[in-house]
């Protein structure tokens, strides 16, 4: 599905450190910046952009983690298409996410972004020169 954010209206982007906290701190910055664009906390549309900034950052934290360097939550809001994007960048782009079968014994990983495709419109990775971008869009 093709992205719907082509001229955002608004825009939020914060450098945090690659550790647990890190990730606890940008679901809590993704709400907090919801609602000083009008999204009001504990709303769908919060709710749902709290559990998938939460599962993206816990990723990068996890599995694109490289020392030294932080991970980046972007957020994007078009209020004319009403959309909603929500983007993590981290420093590895060799471990591209990949959804896991759900009954897969084998699999210790991977099942949160089910979560994520499930919750989101549309969603995605895009490879930088370092690093990479893994993308979710919400429509309200």
């Amino acid at each position: 599905m093709k992205s719907q954010i082509t001229t955002p209206r608004m825009q939020f982007a914060q450098r945090l450190s690659s550790t647990r906290r890190g990730a606890r701190l940008a679901r809590r910055l993704a709400a907090h910046q919801l609602e000083a664009w009008g999204i009001p906390h504990g709303s769908d549309l919060s709710d749902a952009a709290a559990h998938i900034t939460a599962e993206l950052a816990a990723n990068a934290v996890t599995h694109g983690h490289v020392p030294g360097r932080d991970f980046e939550l972007r957020l994007f809001y078009a209020e004319s298409t009403r959309t909603l994007r929500i983007e993590v960048v981290d420093a590895r782009g060799d471990r591209v996410p990949e959804l896991r079968r759900l009954d897969d014994p084998e699999a210790e990983t991977g099942r949160g972004l089910r979560l994520v495709e499930a919750i989101a419109a549309t969603w995605g990775v895009a490879e930088r020169r370092i690093g990479k971008t893994v993308w979710a869009e919400l429509r309200t």
